[in-house]
C-alpha cells in the first residue's frame, strides 16, 4: 500500500512549501514596519538542511509502510506548531526579524519554552523518518539539524539580547 507514504509526504511537503509563503510574507510586513534581519548568513544552510530532509525522504520513503505510533506523534507536533503559529500571528517567520520596540511574545507555548518551534522540529526531523522505519535517516538529520540550530539559536538569543527584549 504506497497511498499511505504519499500522502504522509505530500502533506509535509506542501505544509513547508505554505509556511515558506507565510513567511515571506510576514518577514515582508516586518521589515516594512521597520525591522531588521540578523544573523542571514547561516539561512541558506538551514533551508538546504530541510530541504534535503525532504528531498531524501521522498527518495527513501515513497511506499513504504507508515508506523502508526510515529505517524501519531509527527501529527501531535503537527497541533503543536500550530500553536506556535497561531501565538505568533505575523510575527512567525523562517528568518531572524527583530522589530524594534515589540515585546517578546510570551504567551502560547512561549510560557513553556523560551524556542518551541525548534523543540518541535527536532522532534520532527527524528518522528518523521521513524515513521517510515527509517532510524539512521532519523539520526543523521537529528545531527545536522543540532548543528544548525546551535547556530541559530545562539543568533536569535544574541539578537533579542541586543534588541534588549531578553532579560
Amino acid at each position: 500500500m504506497m497511498w499511505p507514504s504519499i500522502a504522509l509526504l505530500a502533506f509535509v511537503t506542501a505544509q513547508r512549501l505554505g509556511e515558506l509563503v507565510l513567511a515571506r510574507r510576514n518577514t515582508a510586513a516586518l521589515l516594512a514596519r521597520g525591522a531588521r534581519e540578523v544573523a542571514p548568513e547561516h539561512y541558506p544552510l538551514m533551508v538546504a538542511l530541510h530541504a534535503g530532509w525532504i528531498v531524501g525522504l521522498w527518495l527513501l520513503a515513497a511506499g513504504r509502510p507508515v508506523e502508526l505510533f510515529w505517524f501519531a506523534l509527527f501529527m501531535g507536533l503537527q497541533a503543536l506548531r500550530l500553536w506556535v503559529l497561531a501565538t505568533l500571528k505575523g510575527r512567525w517567520t523562517t528568518r531572524i526579524i527583530i522589530l524594534p520596540g515589540a515585546p517578546l511574545v510570551r504567551s502560547g507555548p512561549y510560557r513553556l519554552l523560551r524556542h518551541p518551534n525548534y523543540v518541535i522540529v527536532i522532534g520532527e526531523i527524528a518522528a518523521l523518518p521513524l515513521a517510515f522505519g527509517l532510524p539512521l535517516y532519523g539520526v543523521v538529520f537529528s545531527l545536522l539539524n543540532a548543528c544548525v540550530l546551535l547556530i541559530r539559536v545562539k543568533a536569535e538569543n544574541a539578537a533579542l539580547e541586543s534588541a534588549m527584549i531578553l532579560k
